[in-house]
């Protein structure tokens, strides 16, 4: 019997359906919660949610009729019209993204399904929350619908591999905070296959259409629907795609993402990661060229205002940061003798806060008191994060939580950093 909230009593249905418990009884807590004062949460319980809960674990139980393993024809044509025809029966059944799709005919699922090894209706993932088999049929629907070439069927099978893995942490999407998922992709199918990582990257070639394929998935095959599964108070952006600019890796000596994680250069892979931020920039000030000592400093700033320092920690290696660096600004850090490895350790140690402060938030966010102590002694956190309330820790478990990406706009000095907490990033090999 769960207990939600009034805005999350079709989550808990659509949840309990994906685990397979049908029927589920659901005690609603009236009201938003965390604006109640003690005495109306005790008023509420007593008069409204008692009751709610007895009668939940008392009635009769129902039965809903499930269809449990029962075959259907793969290639089953499920509507038949013509393009606006088609369009609005998808979007009466929240099969898009509210834009118009590209109907997924039998001919156009065949031509992409051309461009896999993989068997039609080979179990590639078990998505979370609806729990449903990701294969490369129904794959090859959503990229269809989303205008993605058939070309980058390869890539979304190994994004789907990687957000099926339990250590992304799929089932966190449906988070209040917005977090969106994206990809990153490395090695030689970026230059092969066109993907854009210069200036306007996320933006341009054939990176929004993957990137809305790879939305279409987590909507359709996944199960998370905006005000249904997706929780996000004022809504999400659009999953998005980014490439490494390894030309200017290669020219100052840095290796690429996919080679620092542990595949050789000459691999393609994609990484899932996620973001609650886009757009906020970092740039140094004043008239004169910056060190790369000035350009460390414009990071550690922007990871500080980015990052929810105050309670961020609590999530120990599931609160992690892709910084974004342009070209121009990883040369400067370079000649200044810097690896991509130290600018990580650099903003590490240089990002901090107070144990005072951190305490002081923990305590009004859980409500149980719970310390930076309270986090060490769990091993959430390593012992040197243990010190006195006066004193700094860095806002990041280690510097490995801490990637740095190499892309944008090579004429320009930025820095963005992409935070999430919940979540891990997970690297696959694009076959």
């Amino acid at each position: 019997m769960p207990i939600v909230g009034s805005t999350f009593v079709r989550t808990a249905h659509l949840v309990a359906s994906g685990a397979g418990v049908a029927g589920l009884g659901v005690a609603e807590y009236p009201g938003a919660i965390l604006l109640h004062t003690a005495e109306e949460i005790r008023d509420n319980l007593e008069k409204v949610v008692f009751d709610r809960i007895i009668a939940g674990l008392t009635a009769p139980a129902t039965v809903a009729t499930q269809r449990v393993g029962t075959a259907r024809d793969p290639e089953e044509i499920v509507f038949a019209g013509d393009f606006d025809e088609v369009n609005e029966f998808f979007l009466r059944n929240r099969w898009t993204d509210g834009m118009a799709i590209a109907p997924p005919t039998l001919a156009k699922v065949r031509e992409y399904l051309g461009y896999t090894d993989r068997s039609p209706d080979e179990e590639i993932a078990i998505l979370p929350q609806a729990n449903l088999r990701a294969t490369p049929r129904n794959i090859a629907v959503n990229a269809v619908m989303a205008g993605c070439r058939p070309v980058f069927m390869p890539l979304l099978i190994a994004a789907v591999e990687a957000i099926g893995e339990p250590d992304y942490q799929l089932m966190s999407l449906g988070s209040t905070g917005c977090k969106t998922p994206w990809l990153l992709v490395n090695g030689p199918i970026v230059k092969k296959l066109g993907i854009e990582y210069g200036i306007g990257l996320r933006s341009r070639g054939p990176n929004p259409a993957i990137g809305r394929a790879f939305g279409l998935i987590i909507n359709n095959i996944a199960g998370f629907r905006p005000g249904d599964t997706l929780m996000g108070t004022w809504g999400y952006y659009l999953p998005f795609v980014l490439a490494e600019d390894e030309d200017a890796c290669d020219e100052i000596g840095w290796d690429p993402y996919h080679v620092e994680h542990g595949f050789s250069r000459n691999t393609s892979t994609v990484t899932a990661r996620t973001t609650v931020y886009w757009g906020g920039q970092g740039t140094p000030k004043g008239d004169v060229a910056p060190t790369a000592e000035q350009l460390l400093q414009v990071i550690y700033q922007h990871l500080d205002r980015q990052t929810i320092t105050d309670f961020s920690l609590r999530y120990g290696a599931r609160n992690q940061v892709a910084v974004l660096i342009t070209p121009c600004t990883a040369k400067v850090l370079a000649a200044g003798g810097y690896s991509k490895r130290d600018v990580a350790n650099h903003a590490w140690e240089n990002t901090r806060t107070t144990v005072e402060r951190v305490n002081g938030c923990l305590q009004g966010y859980t409500g149980a008191g719970v310390t930076i102590h309270d986090l060490v002694e769990m091993g959430t956190l390593p012992s040197s994060f243990d010190r006195k309330p006066e004193e700094t820790i860095p806002i990041y478990r280690s510097a490995d939580l801490i990637d740095v990406v190499v892309c944008g706009d090579a004429q320009k000095d930025k820095v963005m950093g992409l935070w999430c907490n919940y979540f891990r990033p997970v690297t696959k090999r694009i076959e």
